[in-house]
């Protein structure tokens, strides 16, 4: 035994066989430390998506947060797998509780019960409302300074002029502004068209969580040049004939606009219109064309009716019965143009004896329709004023001939060849009756929408 304890194998077996004990008693301190701290391991998951189940067809609800974080613990393998996998689901079901206010959990779906979970925030307070959809109006707005320099903004129009809301009814209650905005460059000289999305706010201009329909619409500008509305003013032109007197020269129109720079329009105060009285042997209507001052750009009007008023001695009627035997009533000179011709007073007789009187007649016609006249054809047009689109013409003749009329006789139209561009305009009108007769209309223009056919 001595011996064997004294050889050198027995100290080589001993110190192998403390090595070996010194191994394994490390090995499983470690494996002890990590058992221990297998249970401590821990994750967050941020921006965790909530769902919530409720009556969406007619209930709205407000004060859920779309996203959560989420901290969970527990067992390393299963905390690792989650935030990995996220095959979880958080969520928030109100399906069975009434409408008011509320405050919930939310609560978690397929997460192991080994692992412990923490929200932020774990509770919410929530609304549930009735679910109401309202029409409103779209106003349109635009910043005049984007506009160029002499020109203003006639109107806007919106299409379609209403949309749909829809969301709680508190919160339809609240809107108070329902716009939409015009932008572009400066410098604008035209009309035009431009798509915006609506945007619905309440009093403090707050944007509102509703559902809209359409989000968007159409706005349509109507930019013109700048413009004054003037006085036209008859002027007499020439000398009259021995024997003719001018009582009266009064133009159907009173007021025409002109359109221009500014400096330009604002330096005329009143249109003149020239009627040559050198060739006038009674009274009568004549068209005029205005002449357009130099630097304005377009007239509401290009041409007016002039009423004729004169007064013609029996030697200047004799006169001019004997200078033309083919017509025995004195005229106004002729006009490619005119909407109505002279009505005498009086009819010389051919014997040179004192004129005989011609028995007068006046006869009002109402419900004419108004036409609308050289249009083009992209554009299609609607009279809004008068509403009815008709108008009321009195006539006044020959009493025969007034008699014989009839409403086919009898025709008002506006001329809208100068339209160039959709929108409201105001257009005059004109008449056409028989030669041999006077007329009145009981207004003087109309108001047509045009839009793009």
């Amino acid at each position: 035994m001595d011996k064997f304890m004294d050889s050198p194998w027995f100290l080589r077996l001993t110190a192998l066989a403390l090595a070996l004990s010194l191994f394994f008693s490390v090995r499983a301190d470690e494996e002890k430390k990590s058992l221990a701290n297998v249970g401590d391991s821990m994750g967050i998951i941020r921006d965790v998506p909530v769902e919530v189940y409720y009556d969406n067809e007619n209930l709205v609800v407000t004060g859920v947060p779309e996203t959560v974080n989420m901290t969970i613990s527990g067992p390393t393998n299963l905390v690792q797998t989650t935030k990995l996998l996220k095959d979880f689901t958080l969520k928030v079901d109100l399906r069975s509780m009434p409408m008011g206010s509320h405050t919930v959990q939310i609560q978690t779906e397929n997460i192991s019960d080994k692992i412990k979970v923490e929200l932020d925030p774990a509770t919410i307070e929530v609304d549930i409302e009735e679910k109401i959809t309202q029409s409103f109006r779209v106003d349109p707005e635009m910043n005049d300074k984007l506009l160029a320099d002499d020109f203003e903004l006639v109107k806007m129009e919106v299409d379609p002029s209403t949309i749909e809301v829809t969301g709680a009814k508190s919160v339809v209650d609240s809107i108070s502004f329902v716009k939409v905005s015009v932008t572009g460059d400066n410098e604008i000289n035209e009309s035009f068209e431009q798509k915006g999305r609506v945007r619905v706010l309440d009093r403090d201009l707050n944007k509102l969580n509703v559902t809209i329909e359409p989000e968007e619409v159409t706005v349509k500008v109507d930019v013109e040049a700048y413009h004054k509305e003037v006085p036209i003013s008859v002027k007499q032109k020439g000398k009259t004939k021995d024997g003719v007197t001018v009582n009266s020269l009064t133009s159907d129109e009173k007021m025409v606009t002109l359109y221009g720079p500014r400096k330009t329009v604002d330096a005329i105060d009143q249109l003149n219109v020239d009627v040559d009285v050198s060739e006038l042997t009674g009274s009568g209507k004549q068209s005029i064309e205005l002449p357009k001052p130099k630097g304005v750009l377009k007239m509401s009007v290009d041409k007016v009716n002039v009423n004729i008023d004169v007064k013609v001695s029996p030697e200047a009627e004799k006169e001019n019965a004997d200078g033309d035997k083919s017509d025995d009533e004195a005229k106004v000179p002729s006009s490619g143009d005119s909407t109505n011709s002279d009505v005498a007073t009086e009819e010389p007789s051919t014997d040179g004896q004192e004129p005989t009187t011609v028995t007068k007649k006046t006869r009002k016609f109402t419900g004419i329709q108004i036409g609308i006249n050289g249009l083009d054809k992209s554009f299609k047009g609607r009279i809004v004023k008068p509403s009815d689109g008709v108008a009321a013409v009195t006539l006044t003749g020959e009493e025969k001939v007034i008699d014989a009329l009839t409403e086919s006789d009898v025709m008002v139209f506006a001329e809208a060849k100068s339209v160039n561009h959709v929108g409201d305009h105001v257009l005059p009108i004109f008449v056409q009756v028989p030669s041999d007769v006077q007329y009145e209309v009981s207004f003087k223009d109309i108001t047509v929408m045009v839009e793009q056919a």
